[in-house]
């Protein structure tokens, strides 16, 4: 399915409904939004990074959410919103990118699995991402929900 490109009038509409939602929020900081080819990237400047981040990037997690379902919802069709503050997910993809690596080299050294526990999904995608084209180990996902789990092995 091809994505459908933002419009001008809908780009405008997104960057309503994010200036709207931080104001609800009280959150001042400025934003810029960046249509992609099959999502929106948000990067906000704050001095409240800390509170919008939230322990762990719940917070942040559940804001990228609501403006994802806000949007989709004002648009009429789903759209996958990203959301950086303070460069949160820039460096969480470098320490997932490192942990993916350090991993892999343990599935070699002891040339059996390692599972990689309590991952987003988001972060889940990174490390697959990352190993996907990997001539010596490949990733798997195993489980549901917040049991699921990542598992790095050997190729056979």
């Amino acid at each position: 399915m091809e994505e459908k490109k933002l419009t001008k009038k809908e780009l405008k509409l997104v960057e309503d409904i994010v200036e709207k939602l931080l104001s609800l929020l009280e959150v001042e900081g400025t934003f810029d939004v960046q249509p992609k080819e099959d999502h929106i990237d948000i990067s906000l400047e704050t001095q409240d990074t800390g509170m919008v981040i939230g322990y762990h990037g719940e917070a942040l997690d559940s804001l990228q959410l609501i403006l994802s379902l806000m949007i989709s919802r004002k648009i009429g069709r789903f759209i996958r919103t990203s959301v950086e503050v303070g460069d949160y997910k820039k460096n969480r993809t470098e320490y997932l990118e490192k942990l993916a690596e350090q991993t892999k080299e343990k599935v070699l050294a002891e040339n059996k699995e390692q599972v990689l526990f309590a991952l987003k999904p988001w972060e889940r995608r990174i490390v697959h991402l990352y190993l996907q084209d990997d001539e010596k180990v490949t990733s798997e996902g195993s489980g549901e929900g917040k049991e699921r789990v990542l598992i790095i092995k050997p190729k056979a």
